[in-house]
């Protein structure tokens, strides 16, 4: 940990680019405290489930005193911050130049479930406003992207403003921020950026198709964000992209999310959808499921029967028996 209480950032965090922010040992990564706290979560939920209660204690006592530090040190007024250089100046705030917002401090003040309620809508709103590029049909990873300042936090600038992490969209961040958004209940936002993000979109027409360059059927890294080259996509058939974005349509959106041997039911649906099936393969077992009655305001599972059979929860317990099985989920 560095001087702000958050983890060292050496020569990169998720974004190696920024390989030079932290270079000399002291620079800090915001971003990578969120993502700590959620880490520190999860293994404190695998502890308590193996009866560790020191581990659980370590954990959550060390997720606490993260999240103390990030609410004191890392927020920006209006946002917060994307981290701290050797020397301790801050990045992706209101203070630099360039990067002065960047998308994963918000997003995952929302997706750690650890920012302050307020503080992370209002962190969400920023990024709403200044990084979602509608004309344009991407999501910025920061903005204004790096040029001429004094700034150096390492290769990210040598790519062309607007390009790639410089202010382009990087598609793992934008998946993020669309995750976000259905985490907080904003289904209308979270299918706007998926639209954004769906391939096809961008080669509907001869236009598009123009102007993308690339693969309309596969995810690309990248969607330039600089003229001329605005909305022209890089480095197709990227995986890392193809995998969040399956995530985000399985997981979040249609809400269904493997446990162990159950698959539990959260969607976050369009309002005009009044029912969808989905064709669930269990290892050899096929389980059909139907959700019903969308709603405009909640998702609520209320019922759930499994082959005719009502379940006593809000899951659907899987057997690999290698029979069809038919499931129906009720909302309201």
């Amino acid at each position: 940990m560095g001087v702000h209480g958050l983890p060292l950032m050496g020569c990169g965090d998720w974004n190696d680019g920024m390989n030079l922010v932290g270079h000399e040992g002291r620079g800090e990564s915001v971003w990578l405290a969120w993502f700590l706290i959620q880490n520190l979560q999860q293994f404190a939920g695998l502890a308590r489930s193996r009866g560790d209660r020191t581990m659980v204690d370590l954990c959550v006592q060390q997720a606490a005193v993260l999240q103390e530090n990030i609410e004191k040190n890392a927020w920006d007024g209006a946002w917060y911050r994307r981290a701290y250089f050797d020397d301790g100046t801050p990045l992706g705030s209101v203070t630099n130049d360039e990067c002065q917002i960047d998308s994963i401090s918000q997003s995952w003040s929302i997706l750690s479930s650890a920012g302050d309620p307020l503080r992370a809508r209002q962190a969400m709103a920023a990024l709403d406003k200044y990084l979602i590029r509608r004309d344009a049909q991407l999501i910025q990873l920061l903005n204004p992207p790096f040029d001429r300042s004094v700034l150096e936090p390492g290769y990210i600038k040598g790519y062309v403003p607007g390009v790639r992490e410089n202010g382009g969209q990087y598609t793992h961040a934008a998946i993020w921020a669309a995750m976000a958004f259905a985490q907080m209940g904003d289904k209308v936002r979270a299918w706007e950026l998926f639209d954004m993000l769906n391939p096809v979109h961008h080669g509907s027409s001869a236009e598009s198709i123009a102007r993308y360059k690339v693969e309309s059927y596969v995810m690309c890294a990248d969607i330039y964000g600089a003229t001329p080259h605005i909305g022209r996509g890089g480095w197709t058939w990227y995986t890392g992209a193809a995998g969040w974005m399956y995530r985000l349509t399985i997981e979040t959106l249609l809400g269904l999310s493997l446990e162990v041997d159950h698959l539990h039911i959260k969607p976050c649906i369009p309002a005009d959808w009044k029912s969808y099936k989905v064709h669930y393969r269990y290892r050899d077992t096929m389980y059909h499921i139907t959700v019903h009655g969308m709603s405009t305001s909640s998702v609520q599972v209320v019922r759930i029967t499994l082959d005719g059979t009502e379940l006593p929860q809000d899951r659907i317990p899987l057997m690999d028996d290698r029979r069809e099985h038919t499931a129906d989920v009720y909302l309201d």
